[in-house]
């Protein structure tokens, strides 16, 4: 088997496989699916539906001012995932900012569904560090 500082044995594969690949195509898979359930949030948020807490207090405004900022914040990050597919740069920023901000958001809106809010948040800081550690324009340059 071949390292990467060894030359390939004669039937091996001499292409140079990135390790962090993987965590880019999660990062784009996950921050899609963060686009799509935020859109739905923003979506139930609006609608006045009873899925949320009654009596919850918001850190500003109200629920449906909430629904349209994640709304709108959800149609961002399914943009900018499906563009990190090509292997964009400011897609990679796009996704590490909205992650940041949906992350933030999302401790915001944790009266709502604390327990899915904490969840999200912990994707965020995931696909944050999967978008910083391995997107950078040296590893894309062996894709």
């Amino acid at each position: 088997m071949a390292t990467d500082y060894d030359t390939p044995e004669p039937g091996e594969s001499s292409e140079y496989v990135d390790p962090g690949s993987g965590w880019i195509s999660f990062a784009m898979t996950m921050v899609m699916l963060i686009g799509v359930l935020n859109m739905l949030q923003g979506f139930v948020a609006l609608t006045d539906s009873k899925f949320y807490s009654p009596h919850a207090v918001f850190v500003f405004s109200n629920l449906r001012t909430w629904g349209w900022i994640m709304l709108a914040l959800g149609v961002l990050q399914f943009a900018a995932g499906y563009v990190l597919y090509s292997g964009s740069q400011w897609a990679r920023w796009v996704v590490a900012i909205s992650c940041a901000v949906n992350g933030l958001g999302q401790l915001m809106f944790v009266q709502a569904y604390p327990f899915w809010c904490v969840t999200l948040f912990a994707i965020d800081v995931v696909v944050i560090y999967a978008v910083t550690r391995y997107g950078s324009r040296a590893a894309a340059a062996f894709r």
